[in-house]
């Protein structure tokens, strides 16, 4: 079985190898590997894994984390998609069908930032209603969105930031974007963490702003 790993490491020569080295002696195979953000001398990775057959998910906690320094942020199943699309795959796949872009959009988005589904959502007055959605988006009237309009993306708190409950349900972490003007937005659901980064809420706005460009702001 296939899981995300999410780590901090010491952002020094020699820490992927000696986390690829750990993982390899434990029977685990590394099947990618992205750099989500680095901070100062910390860096962020997701590593997707294989686990062998009968071992558990904790097997990969106390692994990584018998090496000074690597701290394991989250780990959670991985859907298997291991080519997963970037954002230049995307914005091509769009511009060549543009009539189907705000969907090819929201179906993209899971993939590219490893979550479990994505809406993009429109507020007119004091309603709010889905204009596209991925597979597994939660079946849902948003009914108002009182955060909208948005000027910058962001983490939604759902102390802080009303939505239906069922977008909040399996410890969902929420992102938001405003796409195509404040009052539209890109709404992205991960289940089970972790939790979006500064770095992948400034990926979700300069995306979202270049698919606007693309699709003459829908």
């Amino acid at each position: 079985m296939s899981f995300l790993i999410r780590v901090q490491v010491p952002d020094r020569p020699g820490m992927l190898g000696a986390i690829a080295t750990a993982l390899g002696h434990a029977g685990v195979d590394i099947l990618g590997m992205d750099v989500v953000e680095r901070l100062g001398k910390i860096a962020v990775d997701d590593l997707t894994v294989v686990l062998p057959p009968g071992r558990p998910p904790d097997v990969l906690i106390t692994t990584v984390e018998s090496i000074p320094g690597v701290h394991v942020e989250s780990v959670r199943p991985h859907s298997g998609k291991l080519d997963t699309p970037r954002e230049l795959e995307l914005i091509e796949e769009i511009s060549g069908n543009p009539e189907r872009g705000l969907q090819l959009f929201a179906d993209g988005i899971p993939r590219i930032f490893r979550a479990g589904w994505a809406l993009v959502v429109i507020q007119e007055g004091r309603r709010a209603y889905r204009l596209a959605e991925s597979q597994a988006s939660p079946e849902t009237r948003a009914g108002s969105l009182p955060w909208l309009p948005l000027s910058k993306a962001i983490v939604l708190d759902p102390k802080v930031h009303w939505a239906p409950e069922p977008w909040y349900e399996l410890d969902t972490e929420l992102a938001a974007a405003p796409f195509s003007g404040p009052d539209k937005a890109l709404v992205v659901g991960r289940p089970g963490g972790p939790a979006f980064r500064p770095s992948e809420l400034a990926r979700l706005a300069h995306l979202g702003g270049i698919v606007n460009t693309i699709l003459g702001g829908v």
